[in-house]
């Protein structure tokens, strides 16, 4: 595999399981050095302790829960301190929340919206100007094939990732001519933790549908090196999401209300 990467640093958020792995792999197999940021110690520290051994490159452990006020200032401070220019974004982490919408805890609606979205927009300013500066930088947004239609019973994670989507496209617009891309990752279904922590483990759709992480991150980190706008990993995925340009929004939401039931 081409070594493109090496010299420079990737920052992965949500590091410790799923698509963040894979991630984490991918780019340093390309060569990246990496800080590999989520709020589980034991789980990271493993993950950087194999990626060390099986890529032979850095990889710094930052424990950080991203949903909390001034989490991503003092990430980005932590890692200013230690002289590491960033060349990487992967702005991975997030969850989802399954239920009517009057029905989900307050506060783990806010925290969604802060990891999920606050949070993404603030690393994402704090990191670009440098890239900019550099001359060099490559931001990949992770969000969702939720992204392209209202999602009944994840309302709001599915508007969370239509802003991701949104803001993503429209920054990389701005940033053209800058050496810095930034690339939007939808997914649809992937089997990872996150039907478990959504409170819907047992799902039809993605039992039937359902991809593995690895096929997800490396589509991710193949369509960001190559400047890609938008990457949607497998044709099933590909076809809902072409699919919803030709429907209005209230047969979107019938028809992923039932999909997702």
């Amino acid at each position: 595999m081409k070594k493109e990467l090496s010299g420079r640093w990737a920052l992965v958020t949500g590091a410790s399981s799923g698509i963040g792995v894979v991630l984490a792999d991918e780019l340093a197999a390309r060569g990246a050095d990496l800080v590999l940021v989520a709020r589980r110690r034991e789980a990271l520290e493993e993950v950087a302790a194999r990626v060390r051994t099986e890529h032979s490159v850095q990889v710094r452990v930052e424990i950080a829960d991203l949903a909390r006020p001034g989490e991503p200032e003092r990430l980005f401070a932590s890692v200013q301190k230690s002289g590491i220019e960033i060349a990487v974004l992967a702005n991975n982490a997030g969850f989802g929340t399954y239920g009517t919408f009057d029905t989900i805890e307050a506060a783990t609606e806010e925290a969604m919206i802060d990891l999920n979205v606050k949070a993404i927009v603030r690393l994402t300013r704090l990191f670009v100007p440098r890239m900019r500066a550099a001359g060099f930088g490559r931001i990949l947004l992770t969000a969702s094939i939720g992204a392209y239609s209202p999602g009944p019973l994840y309302a709001v994670y599915c508007a969370a990732k239509a802003f991701v989507l949104n803001y993503g496209i429209a920054i990389r617009h701005e940033l053209h001519g800058t050496g810095v891309t930034v690339t939007v990752l939808s997914p649809g279904v992937v089997k990872t933790e996150f039907h478990r922590v959504a409170g819907h483990e047992k799902n039809r759709f993605k039992e039937r549908t359902g991809m593995e992480a690895g096929p997800v991150g490396r589509a991710g980190v193949r369509g960001m090196l190559h400047g890609k706008a938008e990457v949607i990993p497998g044709f099933l995925t590909k076809l809902l999401a072409i699919s919803t340009r030709f429907a209005p929004r209230p047969v979107q939401a019938a028809m992923s209300g039932r999909l997702m039931a």
